[in-house]
């Protein structure tokens, strides 16, 4: 029987585009099969800020930054933790990925006409000493057009190779089971599911209509991870993280399901470091939902106060964007799911940003006259301003009292005491007036106020959090929001899989999440941030040009 394809892609998100663009640019033959419809192409990223890691850019010199490989390579290191044997793929990975992200990321995306917002952000900031986690200087680099603006090059790319015939997409197929003959993988099998007409993120109907399997040299398996479906991510949560959360809600939609890895694993993939996964611990709930549990996180800037659930504030350096993992540590050993943000109409105004493509219309539309007003505007953001006056989360009064009273109303308990939170901000507010403190958050307020692009738009000056003129206070619960799955598949630098008995399966490669974005776990134990895109790029190319060089 001839082959339907040279290759076969399971999964149309981004690490499955550009892997199908790359065999395509081949002269090979490539089939996409993905279960949702073609309206949901490219997957989790058309969703995301459209963040991106990159070392020593020109973005950066602009501003200042001095960068270089081996910093970041020392930041990289530092922050996954790397303490595994099963780490030897990860580790080499994640060299590999640093360099691509200090070489040719850049340059190969702008030649497809992929362009970078100039101000560079912030994120993961550590606050610990040289060698242990966070970024050392800013390297978040926004794309223009965020989530859509990285998926729009490969989508055309795929576009165009689909009117010549060399990749074919099949939507609502979902694969059921991996093909494998004398060891090697062949091909796969499935269910076509009924057509949908639902909106891009909102489930999609599971009556299945008839059967298929189709057959090729090489099946590259980039189907995501597994943040959808919170039955999984318990089942895999770290003990290091204490119970896993009573409430989480979603940053993915539904169908990032974890299926497909379940189904390569039954097939003879060795799925390593399962355990090791990335949620965000500012989620909060979307007042106008897509998908179920839809929940939005905050990117803040490092000036609103954290409180626990009981009202005690966070340890340093446990500071808006400073250390997520340590961040959801803490807040799980305090036997609750949840903390609070306690700030005012001045920060929110200068701080607060939403992740994720439909909250920043400005950026994602392109409109510079849009952006600018981040900066000028007397409120938030638009989008911003909508949860605060309709998010379930988000309470605004005029006085400490009314907040802590709402607060305590809004958790359904009596936690929170008004002299305990009074005293903390009190005691905050009596250190902001020096440029010299031992306040470890006011002393992070002045280093990112050292950095330009912080001062322009990303951090508010320092003032009292009880300052009437820069009310009214606000209040903001956080819940643990489901994202990443840090663990996958281990390949090697081609992207081949191994099996569990230490050898590569033929024919079979793993791409984007479902590699753990490289190796089985390029991140290790916790992410620099803006590094997942870039894991589906680089491992996403890795496969299709391995793939297509394999198949002859």
């Amino acid at each position: 029987m001839a082959d339907d394809a040279d290759v076969i892609v399971v999964g149309g998100g981004l690490a499955g585009l550009v892997a199908a663009t790359e065999i395509a640019d081949a002269g090979k033959r490539v089939i996409v099969v993905d279960q949702e419809g073609e309206q949901s192409l490219g997957g989790q990223a058309f969703w995301s800020f459209g963040g991106l890691f990159l070392v020593d850019s020109p973005e950066q010199r602009r501003l200042g930054i001095k960068d270089s490989f081996d910093l970041a390579l020392q930041d990289w290191m530092g922050t996954a933790g790397f303490d595994r044997d099963e780490d030897l793929w990860p580790r080499k990975w994640a060299e590999a990925y640093v360099a691509f992200a200090a070489g040719e990321k850049r340059g190969w995306l702008r030649a497809m006409g992929h362009r970078i917002f100039p101000v560079v952000g912030w994120a993961e900031r550590g606050g610990y000493d040289a060698m242990g986690h966070g970024n050392s200087v800013p390297r978040f680099h926004v794309t223009w057009g965020t989530g859509p603006g990285i998926v729009e090059p490969f989508e055309r790319r795929a576009r165009e190779a689909a009117k010549t015939g060399k990749l074919t997409f099949k939507f609502r197929h979902r694969v059921d089971a991996l093909s494998v003959t004398n060891g090697a993988v062949n091909g796969v099998s499935g269910a076509i599911l009924e057509p949908t007409g639902v909106e891009r993120g909102q489930s999609s109907s599971r009556k299945v209509v008839g059967e298929f399997m189709l057959r090729a040299q090489a099946v590259i398996v980039a189907s995501g991870g597994i943040g959808g479906n919170h039955d999984l991510v318990r089942e895999n949560w770290p003990k290091r993280l204490g119970e896993p959360p009573n409430f989480m809600i979603s940053g993915v939609p539904e169908h990032v399901d974890g299926r497909m890895i379940g189904i390569t694993e039954a097939a003879g993939g060795r799925l390593i470091n399962r355990d090791r996964m990335w949620h965000y611990v500012e989620g909060i709930q979307n007042w106008s939902p897509i998908w179920p549990r839809h929940g939005i996180r905050i990117l803040p800037g490092p000036s609103s106060m954290w409180f626990d659930a009981t009202g005690r504030r966070l340890p340093a350096p446990l500071f808006p964007g400073s250390d997520t993992l340590g961040q959801l540590n803490y807040i799980m050993s305090t036997g609750y799911d949840y903390s609070w943000f306690i700030l005012t109409q001045s920060i929110i105004k200068k701080e607060f940003a939403l992740s994720g493509s439909e909250q920043n219309p400005d950026l994602t539309g392109k409109s510079w006259r849009m952006t600018i007003k981040r900066a000028t505007n007397k409120g938030a953001p638009a989008p911003v301003e909508a949860f605060k006056s309709k998010g379930a989360d988000f309470i605004v009064r005029d006085n400490l009292g009314d907040l802590v009273e709402a607060m305590n109303k809004l958790a359904g308990s009596d936690l929170l005491k008004l002299d305990h939170i009074k005293a903390q901000i009190e005691a905050r507010d009596r250190e902001i007036e020096n440029p010299y403190v031992k306040d470890a958050q006011v002393m992070n307020l002045h280093n990112a106020r050292r950095y330009i692009g912080d001062k322009l738009i990303r951090t508010a000056k320092p003032h009292r959090i009880l300052d009437p003129a820069h009310g009214p206070l606000i209040a903001v619960k956080l819940n643990i929001l489901t994202r990443k799955t840090l663990g996958g598949f281990e390949t090697d630098l081609d992207s081949r899989v191994f099996g569990n008995d230490g050898k590569i399966i033929g024919g079979l490669y793993a791409a984007g999440e479902a590699a753990g974005f490289g190796g089985g776990g390029v991140h290790g134990y916790r992410s620099l941030e803006g590094t997942f895109l870039g894991g589906c790029l680089f491992s996403g190319r890795n496969a299709g040009r391995a793939a297509a060089k394999a198949v002859g």
